[in-house]
């Protein structure tokens, strides 16, 4: 698998505390496995949850990519 991250996904990680920032690092790596959920109206669009933390990302059949890494009250909000 390779990974891609936005800039807003990489600059929300680099942004967050060490602990916060392993987190999400050590979930998003182990895509597709974790609580990922297929946004509805969305075609290969998903969500993984660490968290309070939301990880909107695209899903291609070896291509993953990050777009925005949020917490749960806005993560939906801007899609």
């Amino acid at each position: 698998m390779q990974f891609y991250f936005s800039k807003q996904a990489e600059k929300y990680i680099d942004r967050c505390d060490k602990i916060t920032r392993d987190r999400l690092l050590t979930a998003i790596f182990k895509l597709p496995f974790g609580d990922v959920a297929k946004l509805q109206g969305f075609k290969d669009e998903y969500r993984l949850r660490v968290g309070d933390l939301r990880v909107l990302f695209h899903m291609d059949s070896e291509i993953i990519k990050v777009n925005k890494v949020l917490p749960r009250g806005n993560a939906y909000n801007k899609i």
